[in-house]
């Protein structure tokens, strides 16, 4: 088993336990809920092979889903996500720098991280909300949690690359 693999073991491990033990139970003001464990799909690397990073999102959604009796809710939304994940990441770097390069602050820089992060973590608020619901009946109540549980999403996920940065 390489490096790379026993740090993917441990990263999936501390995000779910994060998500699991303590995340999970936040909800503020009713709407916003941090979903952290969307940053275990940001950080897989451009030379990652697609079927596993789509193996290691539905591993990892169907954990939460387990935890938090969502069938099929987290697993959905996150195989999704690591789907377009490796093909937005190439939309930000040149195809000189994609072999190898691991998306994070440091790599990218603010901007070019802010433009990758902020709308995959949108897109995954989205459709896991639209799922939650499965009706568009009280839409102001699914723009409202997708948008106050992204921007709470984004905040956590900044607050570790840059303490990840220092």
């Amino acid at each position: 088993m390489s490096i790379d693999t026993l740090k993917r073991i441990g990263w999936f491990l501390l995000l779910l336990l994060a998500q699991v033990i303590v995340l999970g139970r936040i909800h503020l003001f009713g709407v916003a809920m941090p979903l952290l464990y969307v940053y275990f799909i940001l950080q897989f690397p451009s030379q990652h092979p697609r079927w596993a990073v789509l193996l290691w999102g539905f591993a990892m959604g169907l954990s939460v889903d387990c935890f938090f009796n969502t069938p099929g809710l987290a697993a959905a939304s996150l195989t999704a996500l690591a789907a377009i994940q490796p093909y937005y990441l190439q939309l930000f770097v040149s195809k000189a720098f994609t072999e190898g390069l691991n998306p994070s602050l440091k790599t990218l820089g603010y901007q070019k991280y802010a433009y990758y992060s902020i709308p995959l973590v949108l897109l995954f608020c989205v459709l896991f909300f639209a799922l939650e619901q499965f009706s568009f009946f009280n839409i102001t109540r699914w723009l409202l949690c997708t948008i106050c549980s992204a921007a709470l999403t984004v905040v956590l996920i900044f607050t570790l690359e840059i303490s990840k940065k220092g």
